[in-house]
């Protein structure tokens, strides 16, 4: 077998439908298989799955485990020499994972591939970066600041946005939509920490990867569609506080430093989260009085 894909699926039954027909149509030329994990959906995606994509090996958890767990569990059962980690908010539309399978076979020591990824309008989504330091609060992607000042140096050099992302080159990390694990690897420095149960696993990984000696790789000639964020609109107030409890075990595995500028960073952590919270309801809370009037 020479690629597992495995895709974890929350709530994202349409998405998922959409991921899994262009992942038959598209992929050729290797010998795969596909891994649907179902974190406990209550929109009948395991049913569709079952009934629509009978190929395709499901796992049922009983309850929403995280993505980490239960990419593991998919990561467990899988017989390929490579594992694929697909969003189900991802579609194909070329044969994208072939060339993945084969660059990595040439060469040994890249542990992760990613490919490029595209917004929904066919844009480019940046998705690879640098490791996250203590002005990565301040400019990562949705800050304000770099959405008042774009194209200032810290928010640049972060996103890795002063670069066009059409060749190959090695990176700090790579977004978690679409990675290419070499099994390996996983069997050397471990599968995914699942202490981070939503968001940053992939930095971990990718950190832990390049611990171990292996090279991180940004590989534009295969290309993806990520409907970015389409899971995570389920439930908007968990997932603004899993990815801040995210950061924070982060900082305190790879970043820790001395109590006080710890102290310092989790109040920071706190206030980003609280203000994202409070951003995201007074949203709600006026659309909401928008309908009603």
């Amino acid at each position: 077998m020479d690629l597992s894909v495995v895709i974890v699926s929350f709530n994202a039954r349409d998405y998922l439908r959409r991921c899994l027909g262009s992942l038959y149509e598209h992929t050729e030329g290797i010998a795969y298989e596909v891994i649907v994990v179902d974190n406990a959906s209550w929109d009948d995606s395991a049913q569709m799955v079952e009934n629509e994509f009978s190929q395709a090996s499901l796992i049922r958890c009983p309850a929403n485990v995280g993505f980490a767990a239960a990419c593991n569990r998919g990561i467990a059962q899988s017989k390929g020499e490579f594992i694929l980690l697909l969003n189900p908010d991802t579609e194909i539309a070329e044969n994208a994972f072939a060339p993945m399978v084969a660059y990595c076979r040439q060469e040994p020591q890249v542990g992760i591939l990613g490919p490029k990824l595209l917004n929904s309008d066919g844009s480019l989504q940046l998705s690879c970066r640098r490791f996250p330091s203590h002005l990565t609060g301040l400019f990562n992607r949705q800050s304000i600041l770099t959405r008042l000042f774009p194209r200032n140096r810290f928010s640049s050099r972060y996103l890795m946005s002063d670069w066009n992302h059409d060749s190959i080159a090695e990176v700090d990390w790579l977004s978690g939509a679409c990675t290419l694990l070499r099994h390996q690897m996983l069997a050397d420095i471990g599968f995914l920490d699942e202490g981070f149960f939503m968001y940053i696993e992939d930095v971990d990984i990718c950190y832990r990867a390049h611990q171990g000696g292996y090279r991180v790789v940004y590989f534009p000639q295969a290309v993806v569609t990520h409907h970015i964020g389409r899971s995570s609109d389920t439930l908007p107030n968990r997932s603004i506080l899993q990815w801040h409890r995210s950061m924070w075990r982060y900082y305190r595995k790879h970043m820790r430093s001395n109590p006080l500028v710890d102290g310092l960073t989790l109040a920071g952590i706190g206030a980003r989260c609280g203000y994202q919270l409070v951003l995201q309801n007074g949203r709600r809370l006026l659309a909401g009085r928008g309908r009603s009037s």
